[in-house]
């Protein structure tokens, strides 16, 4: 053991050593709950249009392909991917890793929608208002509001009764 990992190792034995691994335990568990709650997106920032209202924890928004819209109170599980990328099937190798749509596949979530957790969803593509996406579906196609979907890929297994019907 060199000196350095030798003194580490005595100093962590005594108070200050319990100080210092409680305090590297607090910041790691911080550092894990940040990346629950924290947004990733590719592509142009400016392309994704989140709701000051929306809670989209940890999800994914790819923004290659198109824009993203999220509505207000809109509000996503964990691991949800919300995708405007595609790519060319008929390239190969660099070219078909390069050749991709820049625009014309926009996704919409209107408000008040659920995306549970494992969620995928495919663009272009509207869900509509208050619509509830079941856990780890895919969307590959417009929902309708207030419709339930399920399923890979996603179909409606039940509507919801709007306010004041």
């Amino acid at each position: 053991m060199r000196l350095r990992d030798r003194l580490i190792a005595g100093v962590l034995r005594g108070p200050i050593g319990a100080l210092v691994a409680e305090q590297v335990a607090t910041q790691v568990e911080q550092l894990k709950l940040d990346a629950l709650y924290r947004p990733r997106w590719h592509g142009d920032r400016s392309r994704l249009h989140l709701s000051d209202t929306a809670v989209v924890n940890n999800a994914l928004f790819n923004l290659s392909g198109g824009t993203i819209t999220v509505g207000e109170y809109a509000f996503f599980g964990h691991d949800v991917a919300v995708l405007t990328g595609t790519h060319d099937i008929e390239k190969f190798g660099r070219e078909r890793q390069l050749t991709f749509p820049r625009s014309g596949r926009d996704v919409v979530i209107g408000d008040g929608v659920w995306l549970a957790s494992h969620v995928l969803v495919l663009g272009p593509v509207t869900i509509g208002e208050h619509a509830v996406v079941a856990a780890g579906s895919l969307v590959r196609g417009d929902v309708e509001p207030y419709t339930v979907v399920a399923g890979r890929p996603a179909k409606p297994i039940d509507t919801i009764t709007p306010p004041g019907r």
